[in-house]
């Protein structure tokens, strides 16, 4: 394995919430359901101190020393009820008014049996894990009491906990089976047991982690394996028929079962695998493929394993550039909690593992799958469109392009599941349908739009290339459905023009590749002057829009006034066909016949609408009647009238 160097993936967050350290005076305890650092000093009695889960929210009391070594505490999510145990068989419920515990009504709850363990499921209930089963009590201030509201008797040896999705992993006596279940308030959801594979197959609690991965909770069993030796990480996800746990991944450590001392966290949907005696930790995604034995997908590491980055403490100091404390990374005095909690006892530090996604970029020369490792990570979004501007610049000269293009298509696959879903929200309901309130779906963890896109793509306009990647985006879009918006529409119309490509733009309009309205067919209509088949690749864009009146006006100022007639004949009517507008574009093309022929159609109209030739005096047609007579005196047999 790779001994860390300058490049780290993993590091703790700047502030660290500090507290007492652990001595021989004071106990330190961590509540993961929330996430407040707990320092007991002299069994309560010189004072409690509960940080968390930020830095400055803080909670100072004292309360008696009732004998015993405190073995657990927890407040409720309410912070309203302090649950203490100092016996193996009993806890204690304190009250709270404000943030000062009612020491005179201390409620007592004992058992007959071993506690394990106990867990907030509600402000006024407790989930208690005893030898014998599991047990909800609901706590009763005013009237002092406790009261068994829900109970599973089953034989325990020991439990894990989940926190978000409130599931207990119980580790029974009776074939040493793992047991997921579900504690909620008043509820009690047993699920189908983890397969182990083989039914002698005993697993430490030490072994074992809970954690949620991409939104569904998964059970991290750590073992090695039997044929090689070396250590695995089995993930079984709680996805199968019923909730049913299912062994659907394998991450391969590949480190000797003989160097056996790891810690598990979960950040940012990866798997962190820490290893205390090389002093790095292990990335692993099982989103991404691998090798597939039995339908079960093994992983290797995302990269060689690397230390989290060092990490420089400020001491209390009368200097004012104070002093500097290097803590010691993957100390014996870590405790790691999920997801991604590290406490230092011995310091007093708590920190938030993070995930640095700069340097895995640096890392991950393979640029597909870095593409699929940073669309499934939260801040993965801009730096995947630095990795696109990096194949799309000029050093590679558009020699990517088949690396390109399967980029684009991972990025748009997952645009048009969003699209699609957003216009599924749009869709409106029959009135006959009564209103409910409908639950939106979340956006993807990364989402690029044709917005963003179109931004990349801008630095290349003009490069020999550009037209190639621009086509390569467009057809990507095509191929799941997307219509193309119209700044992206423009940038390709401007490269095809600048390369003389009309065929692909005439090919492009034609199948509707291009978005289709009067904005990019003014933009195409501006370009008309480099060549003429631009403006009839417009009117043919403007035509399936049926933007009548501009195609109208685009055939006047080309004078083609016949053909503008006819289309204002047919699309508007031939009431509502200004005759001066006709009359002067056929005037200014000085085509004598042409103009004979629109004066004559308008001369028809008026006898079929007003049952005379004259022109109406509300057309103001009287220089065009009279450029008519002088032009043409063999009609002047018709004498001008107007009405």
């Amino acid at each position: 394995m790779e001994k860390p160097n300058g490049i780290h993936y993993i590091e703790l967050s700047n502030n660290c919430i500090r507290f007492d350290a652990a001595s021989q005076l004071t106990n330190v305890f961590f509540d993961d359901s929330n996430k407040q650092i707990i320092a007991v000093r002299s069994g309560g009695a010189t004072g409690v101190v509960v940080k968390g889960p930020v830095e400055d929210t803080v909670i100072s009391f004292c309360m008696n020393d009732r004998g015993g070594a405190i073995r657990s505490i927890k407040f409720s999510p309410d912070n309203q009820i302090l649950a203490v145990q100092r016996k193996e068989n009993a806890v204690e419920f304190v009250c709270f008014q404000g943030e000062q515990p009612m020491l005179q009504d201390i409620i007592t709850h004992q058992v007959k049996t071993l506690i394990y363990g106990f867990v907030w499921v509600h402000n006024r209930e407790l989930a208690l894990i005893s030898s014998t089963g599991l047990e909800i009590f609901q706590i009763l201030p005013e009237k002092r009491q406790v009261r068994s509201v829900k109970a599973l008797s089953i034989s325990i040896m020991w439990f894990a906990w989940c926190c978000d999705a409130n599931v207990a992993l119980l580790c029974t006596t009776e074939g040493n089976s793992l047991i997921p279940v579900i504690v909620k308030q008043k509820v009690i959801t047993k699920l189908p047991k983890v397969d182990l594979g083989n039914p002698t197959r005993e697993v430490l609690e030490s072994r074992v982690t809970l954690g949620r991965v991409y939104g569904v909770l998964a059970v991290l069993i750590l073992e090695a394996n039997s044929s090689t030796g070396l250590m695995e990480v089995e993930v079984h996800l709680l996805n199968g028929p019923g909730l049913a746990p299912r062994k659907c991944h394998v991450l391969r450590l590949g480190i000797p079962s003989t160097l056996a001392r790891f810690a598990i966290n979960t950040v940012d949907n990866l798997i962190v695998v820490h290893h205390q005696a090389t002093a790095t930790s292990l990335l692993f995604d099982i989103a991404l493929s691998g090798e597939v034995i039995h339908e079960i997908t093994y992983h290797a590491p995302i990269t060689p394993g690397r230390s989290i980055k060092p990490f420089g403490l400020k001491l209390p100091s009368l200097s004012p550039d104070g002093q500097i404390l290097q803590c010691e990374l993957y100390s014996t005095h870590w405790v790691l909690f999920q997801p991604n909690i590290v406490i230092d006892a011995k310091l007093g530090c708590m920190w938030y593992l993070n995930l640095s996604i700069e340097p895995l970029c640096n890392l991950i020369s393979d640029r597909i799958r870095l593409t699929e490792f940073l669309l499934q990570r939260c801040s993965g979004k801009q730096m995947l469109l630095k990795v696109v501007q990096q194949l799309i610049d000029e050093q590679y000269k558009g020699t990517l392009l088949p690396v390109l293009e399967t980029i684009f298509d991972k990025i748009n696959k997952i645009y048009a599941s969003w699209v699609q879903l957003e216009l599924q929200n749009q869709t409106a309901q029959p009135s006959n349908v009564k209103t409910t309130i409908t639950k939106h779906a979340a956006p993807p963890i990364v989402l690029i739009e044709q917005s963003d896109m179109a931004q990349i793509l801008q630095t290349i306009a003009e490069r020999p290339y550009a037209e190639s990647v621009l086509m390569l985006y467009l057809q990507s879009l095509n191929k799941y459905n997307i219509s193309a918006q119209e700044e992206l529409s423009k940038m390709i119309i401007s490269e095809l023009i600048r390369n003389r490509s009309f065929d692909t733009l005439r090919r492009l309009v034609s199948y509707s590749m291009l978005q289709e309205s009067k904005s990019v067919a003014c933009f195409l209509l501006a370009h008309s002057d480099v060549n003429s088949a631009i403006s009839q690749v417009a009117i043919d864009m403007l035509g399936k829009i049926q933007a009548h009146e501009i195609i109208i006006e685009v055939m006047l100022g080309q004078g083609k006034v016949i053909d503008a007639l006819r289309l204002a004949k047919n699309s508007m009517g031939l009431e509502k066909v200004p005759a001066r507008k006709f009359l002067e574009a056929a005037h200014k093309t000085q085509d004598d016949l042409i103009f004979h022929s629109v004066y004559r159609f308008f001369q028809m109209r008026n006898l079929r609408m007003y049952e005379t030739l004259a022109f109406p005096k509300a057309e103001q047609c009287t220089e065009f009647i009279q450029h008519y007579n002088k032009t043409f005196p063999a009609d002047s047999t018709i004498k001008m009238q107007t009405n």
